[in-house]
């Protein structure tokens, strides 16, 4: 966290993993909250900010899915980390693992730590939880 700080103080900026930036003019501030209150977001963004892009990646990827397949499942909304389909009851064997697949490999973590990405099938979102 206190790297993740000084090189903020030192760039002006930090970077989610897929290099967006976010400007933080407010690290040099006199005012002792206005300077916590920057450092908080600052080691907050690059966390907040790659699982964002990881979300929006794989919403990408799997709103091209269901329109190459032509597939009558579709993506109704996302609520944090949590997609929200309507699922093709006869689509389900084969496209659930391609949701998965394409949520666990849609923004690799250094080093190779994993992705586990847990579903769950209902007739509305509280069965499905």
């Amino acid at each position: 966290m206190d790297r993740t700080i000084l090189e903020a103080r030192e760039c002006g900026y930090v970077e989610t993993l897929t290099g967006r930036r976010r400007y933080f003019p407010d690290l040099t501030s006199g005012n002792q909250n206005v300077r916590g209150n920057a450092e908080r977001a600052a080691i907050n963004t690059p966390i907040q900010g790659s699982a964002a892009d990881m979300i929006k990646l794989a919403m990408i990827r799997i709103d091209s899915l269901l329109r190459e397949t032509s597939a009558k499942t579709k993506m109704l909304l996302q609520v944090h980390d949590e997609l929200v389909f309507d699922l093709a009851v006869e689509e389900k064997e084969t496209l659930v693992p391609k949701l998965l697949d394409l949520m666990q490999t849609a923004l690799p973590l250094p080093n190779g730590v994993p992705i586990l990405v847990e579903h769950g099938t209902g007739a509305n979102w509280l069965a499905a939880h």
